[in-house]
């Protein structure tokens, strides 16, 4: 027996959206180079941190930046040396807006979602890390 390609798109969807999600921490790393500062009292535009960073709660997600840049960052109430990381585990679904140096803007907005319960949240979950990834 030959299957098809429907068969074998159904099935796909099905373990996407009932296989458990099982992973171990995984750790956003962000980090601001040396001379980012420089180059932006130069009046270069650097993109270093996009203006969004989405986490998901229950797959142990974590923002970790690293400072490698000359000069202190900030971020939130939070002030990076030169040199210095700050590892962020998030544990309550929220939308944080932070005052961020590192970016372009001023500001970085970090959205922490629910762990993805229903077939069709780990579907979505699951396509649209594929899709990040596809784009790094």
């Amino acid at each position: 027996m030959r299957l098809t390609p429907l068969v074998l798109a159904l099935a796909a969807l099905l373990w996407m959206g009932f296989a458990p999600i099982k992973l171990p921490a995984r750790e956003w790393v962000f980090e601001i180079p040396k001379g980012t500062y420089a180059r932006r009292m130069a009046g270069d535009k650097v993109e270093i941190l996009p203006s969004e960073i989405r986490l998901t709660l229950g797959v142990q997600d974590v923002l970790l930046l690293r400072n490698l840049d000359d000069v202190p960052q900030t971020f939130g109430p939070s002030i990076m040396m030169p040199g210095q990381s700050l590892r962020l585990p998030f544990e309550v679904e929220s939308e944080n807006q932070f005052v961020c140096t590192a970016h372009a803007s001023g500001q970085l907005t970090v959205i922490v979602e629910p762990e993805p319960v229903w077939p069709w949240q780990k579907i979505r979950w699951r396509v649209r890390g594929w899709l990040e990834k596809s784009k790094a």
